[in-house]
Order: C-alpha cells, then structure tokens, then sequence
C-alpha cells in the first residue's frame, strides 16, 4: 500500500496508542510488528494498527498526524472506535 497514510497502533484495547505517518503502511507497520526499529513502539510492545487513514498528499498525512498527535486520548479512542469498535488489527487485511 504505497500511499501516504496516518495511523494509530495500540498495545491492546484501550491501551497504550502511538500515532505514525508513513508513505508504505505495510511495510511501516511490518517494522513496528517485528521491533525492527528501537523506540516507543517496542519498548511499550504498541503493535496492533486500529486505525489509519489514507492522503493524496505526504504533505496532508503529516498535517493530519501532528493534529492528531495534539488530540486529547479520548477523541483518538472515539476516532478507532468509530471504524473499528473492537480493535481488531487491521494489518492482515492489507496483506490480502
């Protein structure tokens, strides 16, 4: 899926969330899923995407993600919960 995109992963429901932008989220989450890269995501095991979000623009996706970087974490939970109200990882369904 090259295209740019923000999401949300989660350690669990109603755990701990992180929020990400990226230009290839399969690859991008792939990375957080196997701790390929040292930070926030593998210390706090945050590996299940719950939400994301696709732009026509990079420039767009990194707007998006630092507004939503500044939202209070009960309109992040309402926002996953609105498109995924059981926090199912989404990222399978980019593999098929």
């Amino acid at each position: 899926m090259k295209q740019p995109c923000v999401y949300m992963l989660a350690s669990g429901r109603n755990g701990t969330l992180y929020v990400g932008v990226t230009s290839d989220l399969v690859k991008r989450v792939w990375e957080h899923k196997t701790d390929a890269v040292e930070g926030f995501t593998k210390k706090y095991r945050v590996h299940d995407l719950v939400w994301f979000e696709q732009h026509e623009t990079m420039e767009s996706a990194i707007l998006r993600e630092k507004a939503i970087k500044e939202w209070k974490r009960a309109w992040k939970i309402e926002a996953i919960e609105a498109e995924n109200h059981r926090w199912r990882d989404l990222y399978p369904d980019l593999l098929t």
